[in-house]
């Protein structure tokens, strides 16, 4: 397939302007594979322009005819996904194609879905980047916006979904009313026997959808949903001047989404996972809740005003990620959103910025689509988020959010640059917004802030801090000190604002305080370390501070300090057996429990020491389950059990809870700690395939198979290794989810010896196949498949031959390369020393 390059996006945008599209999807041809997109473009070729070249893109399985002005093109002219246009003339000009088009299992284009509960089939669209190609013919970038008609007939008993409110004309065919101009990536289509939700709001339609089998479930939170829903749509009228711009707003949870969820103006598609079928956490609640208000927050930044070119993502994610966090702040129950963003998203950030794929938040040009999907990472997301945070912080929200208000009037229903969105900025306030976009959003890396107390006259102390680094900070500077009736608590002498570097030298701060947290409140983007008696005061005070953000922020820079080497994980591990059981934040708890299993005790621990890291764990969560059994924090509860499975290395009290159903005291044994159950108990060799089998017939539904498919490839029998690879690399017939599903099965640290023979075997066979089955499958095998439990040279050695020789697409090759980084830095952690003793 032929991508698209920046050069030739910019060439086509000057030569046309793309009016409307009239597109007939008929999705009755009995057939699960195929479908037929028949479609009409209006557009013209401007004046200046001479008789000239250009293409359509279009990825069909047939191309049954294509016209141009009325004169039949050769079908045969169409090139990988491109039809010519040839000698185009100015003025007006339709083109109509017609296609049959190929159903997705991969969640790409139209992905089609059967339920396994009630065998009720369901399509839906996932348009971005360049799969609307999948779907209908297009002039497919984001700067040719035009208006929209659709036309869908589908089987008796579906709904059909859509950008625009839909009417049924009878006989299966459904008609959504014409779009105000938007771009070719944000067309949705969801069809289905959907169970819905629907109210109105501020007198426009809002409707929630889920699958039928899931409708119990909707219903159960449906209320909490549309509170959330109309609390942010209220809350972000009263920060942007322009109205709501689309006709209606829906919410489809869809099966077997790539994503978190999808902008679509009008029809918002979330993956169907927080559709909750079983116990959450209210911080699961709460992030279900910040994706609602992130997706909501793109109807105006990406939807009313669209990036011109992928080089501007940014304008799309980070703001839409930075308004996510802080409406929800604002506008619901979930007040402490920002504790959560520190202890995971901005987690995901600082790694991936520490890597060799960063890249500036807003890129100076990406080249082509292929290179910009990758670019839908950490730093797109949680540091640009982080660095919006810290402009609003110098700049103040009031000329902030003057500034994007000036953005949207500006560009309204058009597209918009970095410059343009600056420019915009600089004419609300008479700082040097143009400096710090160049400073915070054209380099790359992770500043570090490291204190230094020295003493002074009459027991005066002055802080400096050293910055490694080139951005300028505003943070808060916390100092704390022992509470004198309770040792073990920590109290807020004062929290300072301090700009860095500071043009006056030092700063006064009275008496050496007990602990000096930089960064405290986390508003801004940098490592932080400790002075020694600061650390000092960790070890036996860190669970004594008085606010969970300011424990997340330590906790980040434990994390960085074992990443850099400078923390010993034994170490990390002991902090954590000694402050989280009491703890008292779920982000937090669950944060830090996530880190110390899921790479300190599986990456960072050598083998032979790993054992006693497991029995670290398991002897906390013991605890926080026995802290929790009078029934106060079933949240706390829910994660400790959780963590219990995944780190227990005997299989007994496991297989005692599953077969009585439930956690002595709680919580009664749901579908999800079933499997999870289960799961473990088949790496530990402790269950079979008739009890896989038996649990999947008590459960069959889609989340099911999947646990199926992720317990049968992680029992520890040749037998079942090799027939989950051969589904896995093979057999080219896994959906998007069974694939990752039986991914994270597979690999385990218990089972290295087992495992050996694949680890060489991966790297061809994952190339093979992701040149095979295109960007989702292969981000799915570098990001799960990848054996990350082999922390060894030789398999390090492998994928830089792997990449120096086999040539792999962009979106495995992006994996790769982050995976082989990651696997370098836990080389280097597991020799990190301990510290001497004094």
């Amino acid at each position: 397939m032929s991508v698209l390059t920046r050069d030739e996006a910019q060439t086509r945008a000057r030569l046309l302007d793309v009016h409307r599209y009239t597109i007939d999807l008929d999705l009755t041809s009995g057939d699960d594979t195929f479908f037929e997109s028949r479609t009409a473009i209006r557009f013209t070729v401007r004046a200046d322009q001479d008789a000239t070249d250009t293409f359509v893109e279009v990825k069909p399985a047939e191309l049954r005819s294509a016209t141009l002005d009325g004169h039949p093109l050769d079908p045969e002219s169409l090139v990988e996904n491109r039809l010519p246009l040839k000698n185009l003339t100015p003025g007006e000009h339709e083109l109509r194609v017609a296609a049959r088009m190929r159903y997705s299992r991969t969640g790409e284009g139209m992905h089609r879905f059967t339920d396994p509960s009630d065998h009720e089939t369901y399509v839906y669209t996932q348009m971005f980047m360049d799969d609307v190609q999948r779907v209908f013919a297009a002039f497919d970038q984001p700067d040719l916006k035009a208006v929209f008609d659709l036309t869908v007939k589908a089987p008796e008993g579906w709904t059909v979904l859509a950008n625009s409110v839909t009417e049924h004309l009878g006989d299966g065919r459904w008609r959504a009313a014409t779009t105000p101009p938007i771009s070719t990536y944000l067309v949705a289509v969801a069809a289905g026997p959907w169970h819905s939700v629907r109210t109105e709001h501020r007198g426009l339609p809002f409707g929630l959808h889920c699958r039928r089998s899931l409708a119990p479930h909707l219903d159960a939170d449906a209320d909490e949903i549309l509170d959330v829903t109309r609390a942010c749509f209220d809350r972000y009228h009263e920060k942007f001047d322009e109205p709501y711009p689309f006709d209606s707003y829906d919410q489809a949870f869809v099966p077997e989404f790539n994503a978190g969820a999808m902008e679509n103006p009008g029809l918002v598609t979330f993956r169907d996972e927080f559709v909750y079928r079983s116990a959450v956490t209210d911080t699961e609640r709460q992030t279900r809740a910040m994706v609602i208000a992130h997706e909501m927050a793109h109807m105006w930044f990406g939807d009313l005003v669209t990036l011109r070119w992928w080089d501007d993502i940014w304008l799309n994610e980070s703001f839409a990620e930075y308004m996510g966090y802080q409406t929800t702040a604002e506008a619901t129950r979930f007040t402490d959103t920002w504790t959560d963003f520190g202890i995971t998203r901005k987690a995901w950030g600082y790694d991936a910025d520490q890597r060799p794929s960063t890249h500036p938040v807003a890129p100076e040009a990406v080249p082509d689509t292929a290179s910009a999907l990758l670019n839908f990472d950490g730093i797109s997301y949680a540091k640009g988020a982080s660095a919006l945070r810290q402009l609003v912080t110098w700049l103040g929200e009031k000329d902030f959010l003057t500034g994007i208000n000036n953005h949207f009037t500006r560009h309204k229903f058009g597209n918009a640059s970095l410059a343009d969105f600056i420019d915009s900025l600089a004419d609300a306030t008479e700082r040097d917004v143009h400096t710090w976009a160049d400073t915070w959003l054209r380099t790359t890396g992770v500043d570090t802030l490291t204190p230094h107390i020295a003493p002074g006259d009459n027991g005066v102390c002055t802080l400096t801090v050293d910055h490694t680094g080139s951005r300028p900070h505003r943070i808060a500077v916390g100092l704390y000190d022992q509470d004198l009736t309770d040792e073990g608590r920590l109290t807020l002498r004062d929290r300072l604002d301090v700009d860095v570097p500071h043009p006056d030298g030092g700063h006064p701060i009275g008496k050496r305080p007990a602990l000096l947290v930089l960064n405290d409140g986390d508003l801004t983007y940098a490592k932080v370390r400790f002075d020694p008696k600061s650390f000092d005061t960790l070890g036996e005070s860190l669970s004594g501070l008085p606010e969970p953000l300011t424990r997340a922020v330590v906790w980040n820079a434990l994390r960085d300090a074992v990443r850099d080497g400078e923390l010993p994980p034994a170490d990390y591990l002991r902090t954590a057996r000694a402050h989280l059981p009491r703890e008292t934040d779920l982000a937090v708890t669950g944060g830090v429990l996530t880190f110390a299993a899921t790479q300190v005790a599986d990456r960072y621990t050598t083998p032979e020491d790993r054992p006693v890291a497991l029995a670290t764990l398991s002897s906390l969560c013991r605890d926080l389950i026995r802290r929790t059994e009078d029934g106060d924090n079933p949240g706390l509860r829910l994660i400790a059990v959780r963590h219990a499975i995944d780190v227990a290395a005997q299989p007994e009290t496991l297989a005692a809870w599953l077969a009585e159903g439930t956690v002595p005291g709680g919580p009664e044994l749901d579908p999800e700690l079933r499997w999870r159950i289960l799961g473990r108990l088949a790496v530990l060799g402790a269950t079979d395939e008739a009890a896989i089998a038996a649990e999947l017939a008590n459960d069959p539904s889609a989340t099911g198979q999947e646990g199926a498919a992720r317990c049968r490839a992680a029992l520890p029998d040749p037998e079942a290794k090799r027939t989950a690879w051969e589904a896995m690399f093979t057999h080219d017939d896994l959906s998007n989810y069974l694939f990752t599903a039986t991914a994270r099965g597979f690999w385990q640290p218990e089972q290295a010896d087992l495992l050996q023979p694949y680890v060489a075997r991966y790297y061809q066979d994952a190339v093979a196949l992701a040149a095979r089955r295109g960007p989702a499958i292969a981000e799915a095998a570098g990001r799960w498949a990848f054996p990350a439990h082999a922390v060894d040279a030789e398999t390090l050695r492998l994928g830089e031959e792997c990449l120096r020789d086999a040539d792999p697409i962009p979106a495995l090759r992006r994996k790769l390369t982050d995976q082989l980084d990651d696997l370098a830095r836990a080389l280097r952690v597991r020799q990190t020393p301990a510290p001497t003793e004094a």
